[in-house]
C-alpha cells in the first residue's frame, strides 16, 4: 500500500526514499523531504473559481512537484465538470499523478477521470464503524486520530478494507475553531 502523507502528518527525516510514498506539500517553495510529492489544492468543495483553481496548478506545475492533491473535492454529480476540466489541463501541464480527495465515496462518473480517490477522510473513532459503501479496492483511506499503540491494527484495517494509498496517523488536522463555531451555530 502506498503511503500518502496530509500536510497535517509528516514523516520522519529517516523515512527511506521510495516510488511508495507520497508527501502533500501545503505551498509551493521549500521542499521538506526528496520523496515524491504532491501539490495541494484546496477545491472548496466545489466552491473555488476555476481561474483560482487553474492559478494553482500552474504555481506547483512551476514548483515542480510530480503531482496534485485535489484536496476538499466534491463528490456529486454537480462537480465532475470543473473537477475533469482542472485534471485535463494539469495533465496537459504534465502533472498527470492526480489524487482527487473528496474523504467520502464519489458518484460514479468521478471513476472515468482516470485519478486515484480518497473515499474516507476522518478520524479513527469514525473509520472503525465506517461500513465502506461506495468504495472500490485501491482507493485511499485517510485515518487521523488514531491512538499510538492501535496504529499497527488501523493500518491492518486499512488492508482488509481494500484501500491502495493512505495513512494512518495519531496526527490530526488544524481545526480552525471559527469555521467550528459557525458550524455549531
Amino acid at each position: 500500500m502506498k503511503t500518502l502523507f496530509p500536510p497535517y502528518a509528516h514523516p520522519s527525516h529517516e523515512l527511506e526514499l521510495d516510488s511508495d510514498t507520497w508527501i502533500v506539500r501545503e505551498q509551493p517553495g521549500d521542499r521538506r523531504s526528496l520523496h515524491q510529492s504532491l501539490g495541494r489544492i484546496d477545491l472548496d468543495w466545489g466552491g473555488r473559481s476555476l481561474a483560482d483553481v487553474l492559478a494553482d496548478v500552474d504555481a506547483w506545475r512551476a514548483d515542480g512537484v510530480e503531482g496534485l492533491f485535489l484536496d476538499r473535492a466534491p463528490a456529486g454529480s454537480g462537480g465532475v465538470g470543473p473537477v475533469a476540466l482542472t485534471v485535463r489541463l494539469a495533465a496537459r501541464r504534465g502533472l498527470h499523478r492526480v489524487v482527487l480527495n473528496p474523504g467520502v465515496p464519489t458518484h460514479p462518473l468521478y471513476r472515468d477521470l482516470g485519478v486515484r480517490i480518497c473515499t474516507f477522510e476522518g478520524p479513527w473513532s469514525s473509520y472503525q464503524s465506517w461500513d465502506g459503501d461506495g468504495v472500490r479496492p485501491g482507493d485511499g483511506h485517510i485515518v487521523y486520530g488514531v491512538p499510538a499503540p492501535l496504529l499497527t491494527a488501523a493500518r491492518r484495517l486499512m488492508g482488509r478494507r481494500g484501500a491502495g494509498f493512505g495513512l494512518a496517523t495519531d496526527a490530526s488536522p488544524r481545526v480552525n475553531t471559527e469555521q467550528a463555531g459557525q458550524a455549531a451555530a
